[in-house]
């Protein structure tokens, strides 16, 4: 134990000392206090501290370590070239998109000072903007080449690839303040993950067809296109695809029974049964998968159930007007109100009105649910798709490389908040704007679905919003002691883990 005189006060130190290539050294040192001190924490009375904050801590470290594992800022900043700034453009685009993964709906300064990402990054916040400015287009592309590359050699899966295309992708305020822009994205992911590779913006009013758009992401890469179903009629399916069918062009398929169906995986999709076989599709006889989710169905009974409430109580409204005398039209506008309200293929289905009398104010309305039908909708419609592919993968991969779609369009929903661009700076979206935004959102995206690769591999079965609320979920808590005349002393205390953050904190190193 040693003592350093400071301002004419010793403050006590425990220290270890060993030989360094021969020479004596300090290799650890713990700070005690005064004298004074000492000698109360010897009598047990040990001083509360003088203030607390807590902040999240387990997104943000996860998310700073798997960009350290892609070596980020180095690929980056080699990518961009000399540089002259002290913060390079890898340390900026880093810190930007673990702002984008961590708190999409957050304002970047307002983040950064309630933030733990102080204790990972240096940042020149004031010039953070300015410097992102200088992301050119073709900086733009030699930096998502980087990381994809980065990417491919973290998972060792070759160059397998998916063409997606997400066509909500974003919406951004132009100039003109009574108008604005649709984006789409078309994305090359892995197989493995969904995790972006490369990415194409487009401007939803003048889209391109999506039979051009799949053709400019296979010049990028050797990839597989996924479709859905009402992009199905556009293609000329050639090599390498999952899709999916409209359910009305197989009938056949659906009325085949339950006890056709066998578990895909009960593990990574609990209650999903498929139909492997084979059906013609456009003159030609391909392979197709018919699934059933116990998840998608109960989802669409559900809505269904909304849905038919909704046209039963708006009928019933419209009978009672008819009946006392508020609403006078006659038969044609009745239909016409009818067809309103009972429009959409499901509830047509189902519901069969009726009408009596030809006179205003004689007209009445009748209905009734025919409970067969509604029958007939749950065992042949809901729950089920029609997937169609060329490639022998098992079941589950198809199921997997399908639903890349949904994972992505939910990340980017998550990604794309309110809150990312405004309300406070407020601009206009210019070209390059918007091009950095995508790099941003798309960089963050691609951190975060080889988090969730991960995840799935350790047997968790997230969604990237799953995942970064429960990586959130494991905080910090600062305690800061009164100073008595030298430095304040500092505790770090993490939170309680329930046995998913336990699994997730060992997961990602934390």
């Amino acid at each position: 134990m040693i003592g350093k005189k400071v301002g004419g006060r010793t403050y006590y130190y425990l220290v270890t000392s060993a030989r360094v290539d021969g020479e004596p050294r300090v290799v650890s040192q713990r700070y005690l206090g005064t004298a004074e001190e000492i000698g109360r924490a010897m009598d047990g009375d040990v001083s509360a501290p003088g203030e607390a904050r807590h902040r999240t801590f387990g997104d943000v470290a996860a998310v700073w370590a798997t960009l350290r594992r892609l070596d980020f800022v180095r690929r980056v900043d080699e990518a961009v070239g000399a540089q002259r700034a002290a913060t390079t453009l890898g340390t900026h685009l880093a810190l930007a998109v673990l702002h984008r993964a961590t708190a999409p709906e957050t304002q970047l300064a307002d983040w950064w000072r309630d933030s733990v990402a102080r204790e990972f990054v240096q940042a020149d916040l004031p010039n953070h903007r300015r410097a992102l400015h200088r992301l050119t287009p073709e900086r733009i592309a030699r930096i998502e080449t980087a990381v994809a590359d980065a990417v491919l050699s973290l998972l060792g899966t070759g160059d397998a690839a998916l063409a997606v295309d997400v066509p909500q992708f974003a919406t951004f305020t132009t100039a003109d303040p009574c108008r604005c822009e649709l984006a789409g994205l078309g994305l090359v992911v892995t197989k493995d993950g969904a995790i972006p590779l490369a990415s194409h913006v487009y401007p939803r009013e003048g889209a391109p067809p999506f039979a051009a758009l799949a053709e400019e992401l296979r010049s990028l890469y050797p990839v597989t296109l996924v479709f859905t179903a009402g992009q199905a009629a556009q293609l000329d399916l050639g090599r390498h695809f999952v899709g999916a069918l409209p359910l009305s062009e197989h009938p056949e398929l659906l009325a085949k029974p339950p006890s056709a169906r066998k578990p895909v995986d009960s593990e990574r999709f609990a209650g999903l049964t498929a139909l492997d076989t084979r059906a013609v599709v456009a003159g030609v006889r391909r392979r197709v998968i018919l699934t059933h989710s116990e998840t998608l169905h109960n989802a669409q009974a559900r809505a269904f159930g909304e849905e038919l409430g909704t046209a039963t109580r708006e009928l019933a409204g419209l009978d009672a007007a008819l009946a006392s005398g508020t609403y006078r039209g006659d038969r044609g506008q009745v239909n016409a109100e009818i067809a309103r309200i009972t429009r959409g293929r499901r509830v047509e289905r189902v519901l069969s009105p009726a009408l009596t009398g030809t006179k205003p104010g004689e007209i009445r309305l009748t209905w009734k649910v025919d409970d067969a039908a509604v029958s007939r909708l749950h065992d042949e419609f809901f729950g089920k798709q029609v997937l169609v592919t060329d490639h022998d993968w098992p079941v589950s991969e198809v199921v997997t490389a399908y639903r890349a779609r949904t994972h992505l369009d939910s990340t980017f929903r998550w990604l794309t908040g309110p809150a990312v661009a405004g309300p406070a700076p407020r601009w206009d979206w210019t070209p390059h704007r918007i091009a950095v935004h995508t790099l941003v959102t798309v960089l963050a995206s691609t951190v975060t679905h080889l988090m969730r690769r991960e995840a799935d591999r350790a047997g968790m079965n997230l969604s990237v919003r799953e995942l970064m609320d429960s990586l959130a979920g494991i905080g910090e808590t600062v305690l800061r002691y009164p100073s008595t005349g030298g430095r304040p002393r500092t505790r770090r205390l993490l939170t309680e883990r329930n046995p998913e953050q336990q699994a997730l904190f060992d997961l990602f190193g934390l």
